[in-house]
């Protein structure tokens, strides 16, 4: 619960740093609308667990990329929510950005958040500078060409795809820069730890298929059955229910498997087990 707060606190203070004096108010509150109130918090947790595992000696550096990896994640959102993507009339269970707010300020805010990103990182990482670097690289490679969550919203105006590839990259990419820039921000070789970004953000993809065929507009705080409608590439659609369930539990198997050695590994494959299970409806989790 401590980490959470922390995230909300660093989330929080990054957008007060934007919203100085004369700043366009429209913008400012389409910002702090997008961010708050927050889902799971999935990827800046994740991203915090890996680096506490791997003891963490920089805690500003650490926030810094968790936070980094949310405002990406939720400026996602809000260009996916747009009329010419899945024109998504609510999220978390509010309307969309653009609803409320009007498609040009929506584009604007994603941009904006985009931005507000790698300053939050540049800020945080300014006593630990050595280890900036390779945490942009990480980073930016998640969300821009050519696997990060950019090519995976291009992939959906494909007319053939591989799912996995989509997956990999529309999902995946974030989870492994959560990962990766975790044990990077404790000053950890990031090599050992992109495997279980991508299990772990495969199989956020999958429960999300899973979500969208048999979850509720009321229990997801977003449309369902949108797959279907707009032909995107889904693991419960392709592969059926079951075949998705099958194939969600050996992600899990294989992400948590996949967890090198490090001082707090047993800690963080408890954790892993405990999240993901979260991920499906309760019918449908396993103990």
């Amino acid at each position: 619960m401590e980490a959470t707060k922390r995230i909300e606190q660093a989330l929080a203070d990054s957008l007060a740093r934007g919203e100085i004096q004369g700043c366009p108010p429209k913008l400012a509150a389409a910002m702090q609308y997008a961010v708050f109130p927050g889902g799971a918090r999935i990827r800046p947790r994740l991203c915090l667990a890996v680096g506490q595992a791997c003891g963490a000696d920089a805690p500003g550096v650490l926030f810094a990329a968790a936070a980094a990896i949310e405002l990406l994640h939720c400026a996602s959102l809000v260009h996916d929510d747009l009329p010419c993507f899945d024109d998504a009339a609510t999220r978390r269970g509010q309307p969309s950005v653009h609803a409320k707010f009007g498609e040009r300020i929506a584009v604007l805010t994603g941009d904006a958040l985009i931005v507000m990103a790698f300053q939050t990182l540049a800020r945080g990482a300014a006593n630990k500078p050595e280890r900036l670097a390779s945490l942009l690289v990480t980073i930016t490679e998640s969300v821009g060409m050519p696997t990060g969550i950019v090519a995976g919203q291009a992939w959906e105006c494909e007319s053939r795809v591989v799912l996995a590839e989509y997956q990999r990259a529309k999902t995946g990419a974030l989870f492994s820069a959560a990962t990766v820039a975790g044990a990077e921000a404790a000053g950890q070789s990031a090599g050992p730890w992109h495997a279980l970004g991508e299990y772990i953000g495969e199989a956020y993809q999958v429960a999300d298929d899973i979500r969208d065929v048999v979850g509720t507009e009321e229990s997801l705080g977003k449309p369902v059955g949108r797959d279907a409608v707009l032909g995107r590439p889904s693991a419960a659609l392709e592969l059926g229910l079951e075949g998705a369930l099958n194939h969600f539990e050996r992600l899990v198997g294989k992400a948590i498997a996949s967890i090198p050695p490090c001082p707090g590994a047993a800690q963080l494959r408890s954790l892993m087990r405990s999240e993901v299970n979260r991920l499906l409806p309760r019918e449908y989790a396993t103990a």
